[in-house]
C-alpha cells in the first residue's frame, strides 16, 4: 500500500477549458487549476472571473508545451477537446473535420508534461464517428504517449450522477502506467434501483431569486401561443396536427418543455428557433441561470458575455456535479493511497478488446470487486 501523509493539492492543467465546468467539478473535490487555455475570449473571461488569473486565451495550436516555460508542471490534465465534428445532432465529419484533429494538441500537452493522469471529455457521437475508427485512433494515440498510459473510456449519462439533466458524454481517463494505479470509473448513483433522479423542478426551485445571468428572453407572441399547446415534458410534435401553428416535418428537438418530475433533456449550446429549452408551467424560454442550474452550476458562478454567448458557454460545459465522483475516484492516485497493480498487463488486455467491450470493462470489474 502506497501512502503519503504529506498530501498536496492535485494541480490541474486545463485545456479547451470553456467556462470551466469540468474544472469546477474537480475544484469542488479539492483540486486546483494552475494553468488554463481556451480560444473563446468570453469563455476565457468567465473562467478568469471564477478561477482567478490562470487563463491564457489564444489558439492552442500556436502554443508549444515543450518549450514554453510559463506552462507549469501538473498532476492531471483536463479538457474537452472540440466536439462539433463528432456531434450526433449535426452531420459529422469526425477526424476529417477541421476541429476533429484538435485532440492532437491535447496529446502534445500530455507528452510534454507527463501528468499522472488525464481526463478528456467529448460527445457520444465520438464512439461512432468515422465508422468507429475515430475513437480507436484517439485511444491508441493516448496509449502510445511515453512512458505509456492505461486508457479507460466510459459513456456517462450525467443524470445518473446527480445532474438534473439527461446528458450523455464520453469520458476518457488515462493513468500513467508506472504509477500502478488501476483507476475504475465510478458507478452511477441515481436511477432505477438507486437514488431518485434529481429533477428539473427541484433544480429550478427558487431560481427567480438568482441575481446573475437571469435575464428573460423576449419571446414572440407566436412562440408563447405555441408553448401553451405543448404539455409538460413535451415538444413541438405534441401540437395538434390540425392547429394553425403546427408545421409538418418539424423535428422533436425543438420547443422542448421541461417536466418538473424528471431531469431535463440535454441543454445545447446553439441553434435556431425552438432550441433554447422551455419552462413549465410558464410559457417562456428558460433563462441562462435556469439553464446553468440544470447543468449543476451554483448561482454564484458568474458568466461573462451576451445572453447568446452565455447560452453557448453553458451548453458547451461539462456539468460540475457530473464529474464529482470521477474526481473523488482519482484522489487516491495523488494521495498515494492505493494498492499497486501491473497496468502494463491490464493495458495489453484492454488493447485486445473492441470499443463495446472496453465500455463494459469497469462495469465488470465492479461486479468482481463486490463479489456479485
Amino acid at each position: 500500500m502506497k501512502e503519503n501523509l504529506d498530501c498536496k493539492i492535485p494541480r490541474i492543467l486545463s485545456l479547451f477549458s470553456g467556462c470551466g465546468g469540468l474544472d469546477l467539478g474537480f475544484h469542488q473535490e479539492g483540486y486546483k487549476t494552475i494553468w488554463a487555455n481556451d480560444f473563446n475570449p468570453w469563455a476565457a473571461k468567465t473562467f478568469t472571473h471564477n478561477f482567478g488569473d490562470v487563463m491564457h486565451c489564444g489558439d492552442i495550436e500556436e502554443i508549444d508545451p515543450y518549450t514554453d516555460r510559463t506552462i507549469p508542471d501538473c498532476d492531471i490534465i483536463l479538457g474537452g477537446f472540440p466536439c462539433q465534428d463528432f456531434s450526433m445532432i449535426w452531420k459529422r465529419p469526425g477526424l476529417n473535420g477541421e476541429r476533429g484533429n484538435l485532440y492532437k494538441s491535447f496529446l502534445r500537452f500530455i507528452d510534454a508534461k507527463k501528468p499522472q493522469a488525464f481526463v478528456a471529455e467529448n460527445v457520444k457521437g465520438l464512439l461512432s464517428a468515422n465508422k468507429n475508427k475515430a475513437i480507436e485512433t484517439i485511444i491508441k494515440d493516448f496509449e502510445d504517449i511515453s512512458p505509456g498510459y492505461l486508457v479507460k473510456i466510459q459513456l456517462y449519462n450525467f443524470a445518473e450522477y446527480g445532474v438534473p439533466q439527461f446528458r450523455e458524454r464520453v469520458l476518457i481517463v488515462g493513468i500513467r502506467k508506472d504509477t500502478g494505479f488501476n483507476f475504475i470509473h465510478p458507478e452511477p448513483t441515481h436511477g432505477t434501483g438507486k437514488r431518485p433522479y434529481f429533477t428539473a423542478g427541484e433544480a429550478l426551485k427558487g431560481a427567480e431569486k438568482a441575481t446573475f445571468n437571469n435575464e428573460h428572453m423576449n419571446a414572440q407572441p407566436k412562440t408563447i401561443e405555441m408553448l401553451k399547446l405543448i404539455p409538460e415534458g413535451g415538444n413541438f410534435t405534441d401540437i395538434p396536427k390540425d392547429h394553425p401553428l403546427y408545421v409538418k416535418g418539424m423535428i422533436s428537438h425543438v420547443y422542448r418543455r421541461i417536466h418538473r418530475n424528471e431531469p431535463a433533456k440535454t441543454i445545447i449550446a446553439a441553434g435556431g428557433g425552438g432550441t433554447w429549452g422551455y419552462h413549465f408551467p410558464e410559457p417562456r424560454p428558460l433563462t441562462n441561470r435556469e439553464r446553468a442550474r440544470l447543468q449543476s452550476f451554483p448561482d454564484d458562478f458568474y458568466f461573462e458575455g451576451s445572453i447568446t454567448e452565455v447560452r453557448r458557454q453553458i451548453g458547451n460545459a461539462v456539468p460540475p456535479r457530473g464529474v464529482n465522483l470521477l474526481a473523488q475516484s482519482l484522489k487516491p492516485l495523488f494521495e498515494k493511497k492505493y494498492n499497486q497493480e501491473n497496468l502494463y498487463i491490464i493495458g495489453d488486455r484492454l488493447k485486445k478488446m473492441s470499443i463495446k467491450e472496453r465500455l463494459k470493462y469497469d462495469e465488470q470489474n465492479h461486479r468482481i470487486l463486490v463479489g456479485a
